[in-house]
């Protein structure tokens, strides 16, 4: 099929309009999830509101409104503002390990709301339920095993992390570059990619590994339609490749975070679970005091240089992306048959 016709079959079927330069992503990813792009927003507590997931959905990907904070009045009214700020398709993630209550599926559902990503916690807890409200789910794993488990229970797809990603992690993590192509050779399901994505180049590599589209969480930090504070922005912009701790090996869950004092006093405390001391969370995120919590990172921290608009990031993520398979393809065409 030619790609207008893509364009135009997808644009009939409620799918945001093309972002690239001519060119369309078509596979598994972007049909279930009805975007243009088949990127994916992290949904980084108290940051994946509705102005950072509205600019995500407008430049062509997902867009996604998280749960992890707990603040479920506000996740409504954050739901409701989407759809003041976009007409495209977004989705929410249910973090198990913060919001126990059973009734987050109806609220999910009861919002219109076609898909949804589940992490921190068993795939068999929601999926069933979410499947029969007529969601897409996809499971976030760190390990095979849980990638069997999740599809054993009926997900349409996977959010696969590796370890260098910022955030809630396994307490002993495996990389995106062995986890990722070990699942996808293992198991015939859409993947995303998570975990040190945030360019074209590196989307390329996970296309090349076997997903059909990637997650993107520092980077989206690094935004300005982010609403956390400029310095914390500017740390990550500052960090280098190796300004990230791995937090909690001793208590699950463990963390991924940008490196700081406070961050630094607890890397290899095996007394204190660092889950349980994450500080001030609005001094941290809201007011810039990185010196008084947890300011969570991902490894990719080292190679974001500045802080950007959301829809360049993810225009020029595609557009690289696509030139990197075409270059590759020219310099090593496949052997004869």
């Amino acid at each position: 099929m030619r790609s207008a016709d893509l364009r135009a079959d997808r644009r009939r079927a409620g799918g945001a309009p093309p972002v690239t330069s001519g060119a369309v992503f078509d596979n598994r990813v972007t049909r279930l999830l009805g975007v243009e792009i088949p990127i994916v927003q992290a949904p980084m507590g108290w940051i994946a509101r509705a102005d950072l997931a509205s600019a995500v959905s407008n430049a062509g990907a997902m867009g996604i409104i998280e749960t992890s904070s707990g603040e479920l009045d506000q996740i409504r009214l954050e739901i409701a503002r989407m759809r003041d700020l976009t007409d495209k398709p977004f989705g929410v993630n249910i973090a198990q390990a913060f919001v126990r209550d059973p009734a987050i599926v109806d609220f999910v559902a009861d919002q219109g709301v076609r898909f949804v990503t589940t992490s921190a916690g068993s795939p068999t807890k929601y999926t069933a339920q979410l499947k029969d409200a007529g969601l897409t789910v996809f499971h976030v794993v760190p390990t095979l095993a849980a990638a069997r488990k999740a599809v054993d229970a009926g997900v349409d797809g996977l959010v696969v992390e590796g370890g260098e990603g910022g955030g809630f992690k396994a307490p002993q993590p495996s990389s995106t570059m062995v986890l990722l192509p070990l699942v996808c050779s293992t198991l015939d399901v859409p993947v995303i990619a998570a975990g040190g994505f945030l360019d074209g180049r590196t989307m390329a590599a996970a296309l090349a590994l076997g997903a059909e589209g990637i997650q993107l969480g520092t980077r989206m930090v690094a935004t300005e339609e982010s609403p956390i504070h400029e310095n914390w922005k500017q740390a990550i912009v500052d960090a280098s490749e190796t300004d990230t701790v791995f937090l909690n090996r001793h208590a699950s869950p463990a963390l991924r975070a940008l490196r700081t004092d406070y961050s630094s006093a607890l890397e290899f405390d095996t007394s204190t679970n660092a889950f349980a001391a994450f500080g001030d969370q609005p001094g941290v995120y809201f007011r810039g005091e990185l010196d008084k919590g947890i300011a969570l990172s991902g490894e990719v921290a080292g190679r974001i240089d500045s802080v950007r608009p959301v829809a360049d990031v993810i225009r020029e993520c595609a557009d690289e992306c696509l030139t990197t398979l075409a270059d590759l393809a020219g310099r090593y065409p496949a052997p004869p048959a």
